[in-house]
Formats: structure tokens, C-alpha cells, sequence
């Protein structure tokens, strides 16, 4: 299933780095996001954008996530030739990431 369908998402940017909080709808969720929603795989999924690193922080607390992408955004969101390459656009494609969630997760 869709990303979406477990969890939203918040975003920034600032410059070249585009930020993505991605939020489990119930906190049941948040080991599935822990499990499959890793830097690496954040990256891969956004393979030609991110040219720099991934960082992701973990917020149990909140279940919750936070990517830090770093060279994201052309040179910065005013500096860019991209139509909509902010991060705002980014956390749409992030909820579009395919994961799999076991028949017996409530």
C-alpha cells in the first residue's frame, strides 16, 4: 500500500536542504514506518533529486520521523530553474513510497 494510507507528512526547506516529517496516523503504524521507511530507501526513492545525504531522526514519542535531505533543491528554492521543486512537493512524493504492512497489523 501507499505510504498515505498510514501516515501524513509536514516539510521545509531552507536553502539546499529540504526537511520531511513523516507522521503514522496511529501510533500502532510507527514500527512499519520505522522498519521500511529507512535514509537509504528515502534516498533511492528520490534518486536525481537528493544529491547529498539523507539523515533520518526518530521521534517515538510522536511517532513520527524526520528526513533531512541535504543538495535538494537546485541551489535553494530561489535559485532553482525547477517548477515546484520545493519540499512541499517532495513530501507528496514521499507518501507515494509502497510499503508493506501485515495482515495482522491492525
Amino acid at each position: 500500500m501507499k505510504l498515505r494510507e498510514v501516515a501524513h507528512s509536514r516539510t521545509g526547506d531552507k536553502g539546499n536542504t529540504s526537511n520531511i516529517s513523516l507522521i503514522a496516523y496511529h501510533d500502532r503504524h510507527y514500527p512499519l514506518l520505522l522498519a521500511q521507511v529507512t535514509a537509504e530507501r528515502v534516498k533511492a526513492h528520490f534518486a536525481g533529486v537528493v544529491e547529498g545525504s539523507v539523515v533520518r531522526y526518530e521521534l517515538p514519542n510522536i511517532s513520527a520521523l524526520n528526513f533531512v535531505m541535504s543538495q535538494t533543491l537546485g541551489g535553494g528554492v530561489t535559485r532553482s530553474l525547477a517548477l515546484d521543486a520545493h519540499g512541499k512537493s517532495q513530501s507528496s512524493a514521499l507518501l507515494d513510497l509502497e510499503i508493506v504492512v501485515p495482515s495482522d497489523t491492525p
